[in-house]
């Protein structure tokens, strides 16, 4: 189970200011490319699945995940998680080609097929995607994850932290922005959401 604190950050001001207040604690950047495939027949969405590849800094690393049956309350996220690095070059084959991914040696292929019903003759659509900037910091004893999305219709920006303990770091984050003066509220749409609804929230 992957639990994050979720948080929109208003606009690129505030996030700009946010990232010159959080830079003397920045550790690394990843440009992610993020592409999404279902079968023909949506047997994926049907049971609140989404099937993900996601490419790491130029095709340095590739990820492929299954995320289910997510809930996102009072930006708080919890979602089940499996995660499997693959090869990158077998992976933008996989892009090119949707069809060759039911045949990759995969646990999370066999996954989609034992318990989500994903037969081998049911061919793979990739869905499309998005792009994404993530910045990572350090802070006060949490991993902040600070993302610019960059939809086809537009630009989003939060701040996520994968924690065991989201209560608890949602108070300490949300006291860092509202001292700071930065504007934000609680995410009520996962990524994946806003890409699928095709507008902002």
């Amino acid at each position: 189970m992957e639990v994050e604190v979720k948080l929109r950050i208003k606009d690129a001001s505030n996030f700009t200011n946010l990232k010159t207040l959080l830079n003397p604690f920045h550790i690394k950047t990843h440009h992610q490319q993020n592409l999404f495939f279902d079968t023909t027949a949506s047997t994926l969405s049907a049971q609140r699945a989404v099937l993900r590849l996601r490419f790491i800094n130029k095709d340095t690393h590739c990820v492929l995940s299954l995320k289910a049956k997510p809930v996102l309350v009072n930006g708080i996220s919890r979602v089940e998680e499996d995660e499997e690095d693959i090869d990158p070059l077998v992976g933008r084959e996989c892009v090119a080609d949707p069809s060759k991914l039911g045949s990759i040696e995969s646990r999370i292929i066999k996954r989609c097929r034992e318990e989500c019903g994903v037969g081998s003759e049911t061919g793979f659509v990739c869905l499309g995607g998005f792009e994404n900037l993530r910045d990572v910091y350090e802070w006060n004893g949490f991993k902040l994850e600070v993302d610019e999305t960059k939809f086809e219709f537009g630009v989003c920006f939060e701040v996520e932290c994968e924690t065991d303990k989201p209560e608890e770091a949602k108070i300490e984050i949300e006291a860092f922005l509202k001292e700071n003066g930065i504007d934000y509220k609680d995410s009520e749409m996962s990524k994946f959401a806003i890409f699928r609804s095709g507008k902002l929230p």
